[in-house]
């Protein structure tokens, strides 16, 4: 399965971008106006007020705003379909992922393989937080849920039998072997995300499990 690698600050649509620029400004200038509001609660609002610099769209010019004009260029990144979905499905598919982690301490032979699930596991914990942390803050409409097909790199219940029965070298090979299926599926599924969702705390999740699982894959493929 051909890699997945995050993607670069320049490949994101503009209006992500746009979004991300604008954000930080209006924050910067909340921010401005808290530290100076205790100094100048007397003095009469300045003529003119604050503006954000707006970067126009490739080959045009930048646009000078009003915080109040920016915050209305902000784009609607309101979650849709495809991050919900995501998230759904992350979750479970982590979860496997802790399942497979915790047979290593008493089944694997090389050290590696041991702190490599460690790492795994120390990772994704967090991970399954943030994301429903993400579904108590967005709800899911009940009707738009859809019907869930296989998700990629999933172990089958046959594949995760042999695995708790292995010992030693055996459990290393096929923890390795399902591991690194398990991580190209995530990767897929961000990338399925990233493409199709709306929402920029999903579009961060995303990115980030494919840069750290990109990584672990090359680091489990050297192992074996």
């Amino acid at each position: 399965m051909t890699e997945r690698h995050a993607p670069e600050e320049d490949a994101l649509p503009i209006h992500r971008r746009l979004a991300q620029t604008l954000a930080a400004a209006l924050l910067a200038l909340a921010l401005a106006g808290c530290e100076e509001s205790g100094d100048r609660a007397a003095d009469p609002e300045p003529t003119g007020g604050a503006r954000v610099i707006a970067p126009g769209k490739p080959g045009e010019k930048s646009r000078t705003l009003t915080p109040g004009e920016a915050a209305k260029e902000l784009p609607d990144d309101s979650p849709n379909a495809a991050d919900h979905q995501y998230v759904r499905r992350m979750i479970e598919h982590h979860r496997q992922a802790l399942t497979m982690t915790a047979l290593a301490p008493g089944r694997a032979a090389s050290t590696q393989v041991k702190r490599l699930a460690e790492r795994i596991a120390a990772a994704q914990k967090p991970e399954i937080g943030a994301m429903e942390g993400w579904q108590s803050a967005h709800p899911a409409d009940p009707g738009a849920a859809g019907h869930d097909h296989a998700m990629p790199g999933m172990a089958t219940a046959e594949q995760l039998g042999r695995l708790k029965a292995a010992r030693g070298a055996e459990f290393d090979r096929q923890f390795l072997a399902l591991m690194i299926a398990h991580h190209e599926g995530a990767v897929t599924m961000a990338g399925e995300a990233l493409s199709g969702g709306n929402n920029v705390a999903v579009e961060e999740m995303a990115t980030d499990v494919v840069a750290q699982q990109t990584a672990e894959i090359s680091r489990m493929r050297a192992m074996g």
